[in-house]
């Protein structure tokens, strides 16, 4: 299965921040979605950074309350690894677990083109078992 497979499932619609936007504004933009992180980008297209619920809650406890007021820039990561549209899921599960992250921007030609959680990927490989066992279950239910 590849990463288009799942988006084409999902759909392509990626929560966005702008790097200025302060860490109030991302925790608005994930609770709307209800989703755990957003991509970083002054457009839309490019990526900045991704900025994550573990990213406020760890800046939250070593600068308080006063996070909140701080641009997302101040929290974001910044160093985004990202997957294209033709990549194999399996290689981005082993990714995600080896990297211990959980969400992955897709980008296709160099633009912005989808996002990828942990549970989309876990959810690929849940759907693909469940078709497996439906072919088997067919296969012997057929034989002589």
């Amino acid at each position: 299965m590849r990463i288009r497979d799942i988006l084409r499932r999902k759909g392509d619609a990626v929560a966005t921040v702008r790097p200025e936007a302060t860490v109030r504004q991302l925790l608005a933009v994930l609770a709307e979605h209800n989703i755990g992180a957003a991509v970083v980008s002054p457009d839309g297209a490019a990526i900045t950074g991704i900025a994550s619920e573990r990213d406020v809650v760890r800046r939250l406890h070593e600068h308080g309350a006063a996070l909140l007021d701080r641009p997302v820039s101040d929290i974001m990561t910044s160093e985004v690894r990202s997957c294209g549209p033709g990549d194999q899921v399996e290689d981005l599960r082993r990714t995600m677990t080896e990297h211990r992250f959980r969400h992955m921007p897709v980008v296709d030609d160099g633009r912005l083109a989808g996002i990828v959680s942990i549970g989309d990927v876990v959810k690929s490989a849940i759907d693909e078992l469940e078709s497996e066992r439906e072919h088997l279950v067919d296969y012997i239910q057929r034989a002589p």
